[in-house]
């Protein structure tokens, strides 16, 4: 994987997020894992096509995800992931891989994002990658939210 991929996904988490209400976030954690991500609860996984391929996968309790679709939401109160918050999360990662895409555009990559895929379930294991993918800590006002970059440049 190449590291000079990373940033721009990075960058994007740290521009979008106070963009719609979130406190600035802060990087806690980077580190190398292998082939498969084991779920927290939600996890939005994107797919990346054209002269990047693989994935990003935003991993996070569900406590998490009730709180950033309740911020999404105007401080609406969120007490089950029902279908709105799901929608909010999807939507969440839609906006943060498309900033990511158009930062690669800037580093002359031409790239496309699949529509975003919610599942929902704690200790699961995906195969998001066929090698080691790397994995950013990310903390938004208190809640913890994983970046698992699995992307590659094509060809």
């Amino acid at each position: 994987m190449d590291a000079k991929l990373v940033n721009p996904f990075i960058d994007a988490f740290m521009a979008v997020m106070p963009q719609i209400g979130f406190p600035t976030p802060k990087r806690k954690k980077l580190y190398l894992q292998d082939k498969n991500i084991i779920g927290k609860g939600v996890i939005v996984m994107v797919g990346f096509t054209k002269q990047m391929r693989g994935n990003v996968v935003y991993n996070m309790q569900e406590e998490t995800a009730k709180f950033i679709a309740s911020t999404m939401m105007m401080g609406m109160p969120v007490a089950e992931f029902d279908a709105m918050a799901q929608s909010a999360i999807s939507e969440l990662s839609n906006m943060l891989s498309a900033n990511a895409a158009t930062n690669l555009t800037q580093m002359d990559l031409e790239v496309d994002i699949s529509t975003p895929n919610l599942t929902i379930g704690e200790g699961f294991s995906l195969k998001i990658s066929e090698d080691q993918y790397l994995t950013v800590e990310m903390d938004l006002g208190g809640h913890d939210l994983d970046i698992a970059i699995a992307v590659d440049r094509n060809g």
